[in-house]
């Protein structure tokens, strides 16, 4: 598939500080991807450069098709970027707002018209005349994203669209961006692996200024995460814990409130052979038994290390 964004080798240096150490990316066209970090691990100053806000040490920046450095002017035209502080006239209603927006773009009557009805329709404010002052956190946020598309543009950026917001505000702009499947693409950076997991199709994770990893989400569980076995007993989930944390075969071993033993094991077949011989071997009954999915949150602990300040 056609590449809407290529990054080889970029550095960025901020006097004796590498921020960005010889960071490779390859976006498809059309997807969803997501740029996964710690706080400090470089995300947004990536987003900078790639938006012409910073220039790069060294490196390649290719954005559909075309080199940043060489050709900079005509394809920003082409990028809707939204940062992760986005500022708004407050005064303004949402129609004003995205209206000023375009003019900007030079967008003509007509075109402007058309997009605005469609893109306070895909914020859901359409028929609001509330003052943006008045917004709550997640009506500004899906504000923002349709202004970063008023000029249609082919590559959307967002830094960190969803990290001020509550349960709802980020599922309301979880929503509005899966929406844009197929129709443009999405390149948002975060520290939320839980909105990753969600809508992307493809994650790359950065730490300390490298990419430590990046695949289409399904492929980076296989290839990083190790199996793991679900077990539920009627009683005696405490003492069948005990026991399988003493296997060789047991990564880690995590009780869950509910009673379920949660078991991350290097080899399936011998977990499989054995924990029903445990059970029985202490008069437990076996209620379930199942292979369980790793998560994107373990596989970026193994990456990364844990959790940062």
């Amino acid at each position: 598939m056609t590449a809407a964004l290529e990054i080889e080798k970029l550095t960025k240096r901020y006097g004796d500080t590498c921020v960005l150490d010889g960071v490779d990316l390859h976006v498809e066209e059309g997807s969803i991807y997501g740029f996964l970090g710690p706080n400090g691990a470089g995300k947004t100053t990536t987003l900078r450069i790639i938006t012409g806000l910073a220039r790069p040490t060294s490196g390649t920046v290719r954005v559909l098709g075309h080199d940043l450095a060489s050709v900079e002017g005509d394809v920003r035209a082409e990028i809707g970027f939204l940062p992760d502080v986005p500022g708004f006239y407050e005064w303004m209603t949402a129609e004003e707002f995205l209206r000023f927006a375009g003019g900007l773009f030079g967008l003509k009557s007509r075109t402007l018209d058309e997009r605005v009805k469609v893109l306070l329709d895909l914020a859901g404010l359409d028929g609001v005349r509330t003052r943006v002052g008045g917004f709550s956190r997640g009506m500004k946020q899906r504000l923002g994203v349709a202004q970063a598309l008023i000029n249609a543009p082919k590559l959307l950026m967002l830094d960190e669209p969803t990290s001020a917001l509550d349960p709802m505000g980020r599922k309301d702009v979880l929503d509005m961006l899966a929406s844009l499947r197929g129709r443009t693409t999405v390149f948002f950076s975060t520290h939320i692996l839980a909105d990753v997991e969600r809508i992307c199709d493809t994650v790359a994770i950065l730490d300390h200024g490298h990419v430590v990893a990046q695949a289409p989400i399904d492929e980076l569980k296989s290839r990083y995460g190790a199996s793991k076995v679900l077990i539920e007993v009627t009683e005696g989930a405490d003492e069948l814990a005990e026991a399988v944390r003493r296997e060789p075969w047991a990564s880690s071993v995590v009780r869950d409130t509910n009673g379920t033993v949660s078991v991350t094991v290097s080899d399936s077949e011998a977990a499989a052979r054995a924990i029903p011989a445990m059970v029985a071997q202490r008069g437990l009954c076996l209620r379930r038994m199942e292979a369980g999915e790793m998560g994107l949150e373990e596989v970026f602990v193994q990456l990364v290390g844990g959790e940062r300040t």
